[in-house]
């Protein structure tokens, strides 16, 4: 793990400090969290963007197709005479 320093508004880190008490874990626990959901946010945003700039193919699109046919056997009669 690296240590990250960096200078916050006094009263974001009066507001961190709080929270980090309200939900029982250390001021650097609740600082990691919100640094790595942001950075989950941006990529999914670059992944957004890359999605824009290049849509998926037909071909790339038909494999949504298959989820949607829906179990390849019933096996509610199976289960019926089981039970």
């Amino acid at each position: 793990m690296t240590m990250f320093s960096f200078r916050v508004d006094t009263e974001e880190a009066e507001e961190a400090t709080q929270w980090a008490r309200r939900l029982g874990i250390d001021r650097s626990e609740l600082l990691r969290d919100a640094l790595h959901r942001y950075l989950v946010r941006l990529r999914a945003e670059d992944d957004i963007e890359a999605w824009l700039q290049r849509p998926p193919t037909e071909d790339e699109e038909s494999l949504g197709e298959i989820s949607d046919w829906g179990p390849a056997e019933d096996w509610t009669d199976w289960l019926d005479a089981t039970g």
